[in-house]
């Protein structure tokens, strides 16, 4: 830190250190832990591709899939003519094309809980932007310190440290911008996907921001993109440079806001969104195992280590339940219900180990355990003495997919007609959900 201020932050604004972690197409990742098979693979993730359906649309396509030019809200027929289905893995062979799979927003925001549950525990302050995205102030867990060699900083390194717990915890990569404001992390974050991390340091903002085109900054949609080209400004550093008057004119406080973006200033704060709904841990097996104890070892693990998050957040729960993943990928879960919330690892433990003996003699790939229905508040533990009644949560149908909540489904039927105007073009971050840049269709809140 050299001690300069920029022209309009504080010497509070140049110490925050903002991130933002935004999902690499996270819905066809989410689809790669159900089918590994699928990775390294063209992959559309849509609506409207089945026999019968009419009309429809790309949520998301993996990169692979971009080559062919199928694009996130791209007409699901427009798709299949650039990038033909792959009926099945016998069809595969020799013949060019990609899979498609059914939007799927209870699985999409099972990994998604995981993912959230990573990043509370990276950050004392978690904005969660949508399903895919989400803001944390770190300033309080590291610094702009430069570290030994002079090359890096402490908050790079933290930065790395959060996107490597997404990817071994979770298994989905997530890009991550590191910057002293929000609007910048944002464009940073985008800046070099897939499994990006780029750091923009107090002092760089405006270097960073001048030569990328002004549709990168936050905010900006292709509608005011064409406006602004009409008033030849084409770049970030073009805007910074224009006169705020005329673009206050034009488009009213959104002009001075684009303005003091592309500047880079943004005093906002990252305000939190609540406290999480869950916390849970999960284990894979090296490979699928069918050993009784190996299964009970992982869990009794498990089950401490959620106990005592909870503890250290000061929650305390309802419900406690187990998830157990079986060869190929089918995902089933258990859980009992409490009489009130209770805070006692003990318990943990045995429920777990009770709801994990219906897979006993299972072939298991991966362990979970979960607790939820969480307390903040200083509330009286229910007593235990005589509590029964086991709830299992919603199983999957024969498909193996949860069904999907007909308001959900209803939404992003809405989203997906909408045109790319009333997507794209709005500055707020607290905008409806609108498409990335980076491909993926954003639906819904970050969980």
């Amino acid at each position: 830190m050299n001690g300069e201020t920029l022209p309009g932050t504080t010497d509070a604004g140049e110490r925050r250190v903002v991130l933002h972690v935004d999902m690499d197409c996270f819905y066809a990742s989410c689809e790669r832990l159900r089918e590994p098979d699928l990775v390294g693979r063209p992959l559309v993730v849509g609506m409207g591709y089945d026999a019968g359906e009419t009309h429809g649309a790309v949520a998301t396509a993996s990169y692979e899939a971009r080559e062919y030019g199928v694009e996130s809200a791209q007409p699901i027929s427009q798709a299949l003519d650039n990038l033909p289905r792959i009926e099945d893995e016998d069809s595969a062979d020799g013949v060019e094309g990609g899979y498609y799979r059914p939007v799927d927003l209870d699985f999409y925001k099972e990994v998604s809980t995981q993912v959230k549950e990573v990043l509370h525990d990276c950050a004392d302050v978690v904005r969660e932007v949508s399903i895919d995205e989400a803001y944390l102030d770190v300033t309080d867990r590291t610094s702009w310190q430069a570290v030994a060699d002079g090359e890096r900083t402490l908050a790079e390194g933290y930065a790395r440290h959060v996107r490597e717990r997404i990817d071994r915890e979770v298994g989905v990569t997530a890009s991550v911008g590191v910057a002293p404001n929000m609007s910048t992390a944002k464009v940073a974050s985008d800046h070099d996907k897939p499994d990006g991390l780029v750091v923009v340091e107090p002092g760089a903002v405006q270097e960073f921001l001048a030569p990328l085109p002004v549709e990168a900054v936050h905010g900006v949609g292709p509608v005011t993109a064409r406006e602004l080209g009409e008033l030849g400004i084409e770049t970030a550093g073009d805007l910074a440079t224009a006169d705020p008057t005329v673009l206050q004119n034009r488009f009213g406080g959104r002009g001075r806001e684009m303005y003091d973006r592309a500047r880079g200033h943004d005093d906002r704060e990252v305000t939190p969104t609540g406290r999480p709904k869950s916390l849970s841990r999960e284990s894979a097996f090296t490979e699928a195992t069918d050993e009784a104890e190996a299964k009970r070892e992982k869990v009794r693990a498990l089950a401490v280590d959620v106990a005592d998050r909870a503890r250290q957040r000061g929650a305390m729960y309802r419900t406690i339940g187990i998830k157990v993943v079986t060869p190929p990928f089918d995902v089933n879960t258990r859980a009992r219900s409490l009489p009130g919330p209770v805070d006692d690892s003990d318990l943990v433990e045995s429920v777990a180990l009770d709801l994990l003996t219906e897979f006993a003699d299972s072939e298991v790939r991966k362990l979970g355990v979960r607790v939820s229905n969480l307390s903040f508040a200083a509330e009286e533990q229910a007593r235990l003495d005589g509590w029964e009644g086991s709830v299992e949560a919603a199983r999957p149908d024969e498909s193996g997919q949860r069904p999907t909540d007909e308001t959900e489904t209803n939404d992003l039927r809405r989203w997906l007609d909408a045109d790319d105007d009333e997507r794209d073009d709005s500055v707020s971050s607290e905008s409806p959900p609108g498409r990335h840049r980076s491909g993926q269709a954003s639906l819904g809140d970050f969980g």
